[in-house]
């Protein structure tokens, strides 16, 4: 959370926050600041789109001071810019604060880099599912698989098997290295690395489920020397985690 953030969270009137917003975030709201719960999960019963955006609208209309807080950056996959918008069109003054979205920041705390000089030289980011809850179908899986060598898939878990059969499809590698961090950069965080073949099989034994940022590429690799919260632990980090397959797989994909 940035700084700007936390002095918004101190000056709110009323705080409507997302599901995947930390608890320990919250904490620095203000005492006696209104805290309204907006989240919406995949699969369980979620406010509509239109009604929290509204929402917003009649909060400020009463004459609060509204913070709408979401998880990681408002505009990357988090419908900040249909909620602005809504409030464009009814005149309401705001104001935008960035995220750190999780495609870099939770990838961070699980020591997954999303670019290295020596791996790639482009990143695709993308979302797992549309607004009816599929799988984009206007995504270009075959673009995307030849195009970029690292894929950071937001809302991914749901559909990962039709996700993994299309990039597979495509041309992607079965060992290519894949991760899932689930609850990323919080205490209850979890890190499954397996490869883009075994992905289904690994997910099942692991137990893992969403919310979960998903990632593809040769910088998975990079977790075993960059994995900085299990060294805090005792792991051992390694100092060349590429070994030689940095030069034989840059700007591969």
């Amino acid at each position: 959370m940035s700084m700007l953030a936390v002095h918004a969270l101190m000056q709110a009137d009323v705080v409507v926050h997302d599901a995947l917003v930390d608890e320990t975030c919250l904490q620095w709201a203000r005492p006696g600041a209104e805290m309204i719960f907006a989240g919406k999960r995949g699969g369980k019963p979620s406010p509509k789109q239109r009604d929290i955006s509204l929402r917003l609208v009649e909060l400020a209309r009463a004459g609060r001071r509204v913070l709408r807080l979401k998880g990681g950056d408002p505009f990357v996959f988090g419908r900040g810019g249909e909620e602005a918008l809504t409030l464009v069109e009814q005149q309401i003054p705001f104001r935008i604060v960035p995220g750190i979205t999780s495609g870099i920041g939770g990838l961070a705390y699980a020591g997954i880099p999303v670019t290295h000089r020596e791996t790639n030289h482009t990143v695709t980011f993308l979302t797992g599912h549309d607004s009816s809850g599929l799988v984009p179908d206007r995504i270009d899986w075959n673009a995307v698989a030849k195009g970029s060598p690292v894929l950071v898939m937001y809302m991914a878990m749901k559909h990962i098997g039709v996700i993994v059969e299309k990039l597979l499809e495509a041309g992607r590698r079965a060992d290519e290295p894949m991760a899932f961090v689930c609850n990323a950069a919080t205490a209850e965080q979890r890190v499954l690395v397996t490869t883009l073949g075994q992905a289904l099989p690994a997910l099942e034994d692991a137990g893992l489920a969403p919310p979960a940022i998903v990632v593809l590429g040769e910088v998975v690799r990079l977790r075993a020397g960059l994995d900085w919260l299990g060294a805090l632990q005792g792991k051992t980090l390694t100092a060349d985690p590429m070994g030689d397959r940095s030069d034989q797989k840059r700007d591969a994909g």
